[in-house]
């Protein structure tokens, strides 16, 4: 497939480009600058882009930007982005739209040349990628209630059913997670209903959509907590003044 990067580590950036080339990959261009992605992804029409959340020339979010107004023009080109730590309001501005062909990885994967090759297949074939660690720092922050809150959402999953959930959220078949789980098919589609049913998901018969949703779910509670967590905190400092 045709290749775009967009990393500004020369040394990551020549490491992708030697592994990439030498699975039989064309890479058609590879830049540490945000400004110049949509150019370069117009002028080459690549499969899919893969570039670094944090680029010049200021090194905050203009991956996510340039990414995905690449795709905005030229829709169906696949985008598999990474970072350093997980930063779940990336992952949420990634998969506001459809999520079909989209991926979100941390660095150190990227280094794992099976992985890194098995998502860009992914991404290419329109699917949905998500590390798991994200899904992890995600139910984290979705799960946080006031101390004296009943639980509620992900707080009423059981381990295993996390368990189910962050591997959906990878956009794992009922089979594969029954694979990695080494649990039956049948006890899958329980965990996965029960999983839908505490979430209030509909389920759906689609692995993307089904991801979607649980991505969605999470990425807006912990949205919600966080706005909790500000409002808390004014509050607080505001009653310290007056104090």
């Amino acid at each position: 497939m045709r290749l775009v990067i967009a990393e500004g580590s020369a040394i990551l950036r020549a490491g992708l480009a030697h592994v990439l080339g030498d699975r039989g990959h064309e890479l058609a261009a590879a830049v540490h600058d945000a400004r110049v992605l949509p150019a370069l992804v117009n002028s080459h029409r690549p499969d899919v882009v893969i570039a670094n959340v944090r680029l010049a020339p200021t090194w905050n979010d203009e991956g996510v930007d340039a990414a995905l107004a690449a795709r905005d023009d030229h829709p169906g080109t696949g985008v598999l982005l990474f970072s350093s730590a997980p930063e779940p309001q990336h992952v949420a501005r990634l998969f506001s739209g459809d999520g079909a062909g989209l991926g979100y990885l941390l660095q150190d994967r990227m280094t794992d040349t099976d992985e890194l090759m098995g998502a860009l297949s992914q991404v290419a074939r329109g699917g949905t990628v998500v590390d798991p660690r994200m899904v992890g720092a995600l139910a984290a922050g979705a799960t946080a209630r006031p101390a004296d809150g009943p639980a509620s959402g992900l707080g009423l999953l059981s381990e295993r059913e996390l368990e189910v959930l962050s591997l959906m959220a990878q956009g794992r078949t009922n089979s594969a997670i029954a694979d990695r789980l080494i649990v039956s098919a049948g006890t899958v589609e329980k965990r996965v209903a029960a999983v839908f049913d505490k979430l209030n998901i509909p389920g759906s018969p689609g692995d993307n959509r089904r991801v979607l949703a649980v991505l969605r779910y999470l990425t807006d509670r912990h949205a919600q907590t966080n706005t909790i967590d500000f409002t808390r905190e004014r509050r607080r400092r505001m009653l310290e003044r007056v104090a």
